[in-house]
């Protein structure tokens, strides 16, 4: 099973995690949605999913502290807790032994990341 990770300013606009993404390599595949919980009720988050026809798991702060991302931004890590909120939601959403295809895409305007991770179904 194949879950897309997503981490997004408050500004990002649909457009932005579409381009996030398929930057990550494309929703072909893709089972569900993730994010951190407080960003899961973002309204273009919510159109990609409906869009794609796919739920949006929320992770817990905790759940997102525990993954080990490729990469690590400072500004993530001071307020998440984690150097990627795509790649450690990709990753919780996935499951116990998931991994991630590739570190984390941005879009082009930056204001969305995405990863894709791989798990066993759970």
């Amino acid at each position: 099973m194949k879950i897309a990770g997503f981490g997004f300013r408050t500004g990002a606009n649909l457009a932005s995690l579409r381009d996030a993404l398929a930057a990550a390599g494309g929703g072909v595949g893709v089972a569900a949605l993730a994010t951190a919980a407080e960003k899961s009720d973002a309204a273009a988050l919510r159109a990609l999913a409906g869009e794609l026809g796919l739920p949006v798991r929320a992770i817990a702060p905790a759940e997102l502290a525990t993954a080990h991302t490729l990469t690590h931004s400072v500004r993530v890590t001071q307020r998440f807790g984690v150097g990627s909120v795509a790649e450690a939601a990709a990753l919780a959403a996935a499951g116990p032994g998931a991994r991630l295809l590739a570190p984390r895409a941005i879009s082009r305007d930056g204001m969305a990341t995405a990863a894709i991770a791989e798990g066993t179904d759970h």
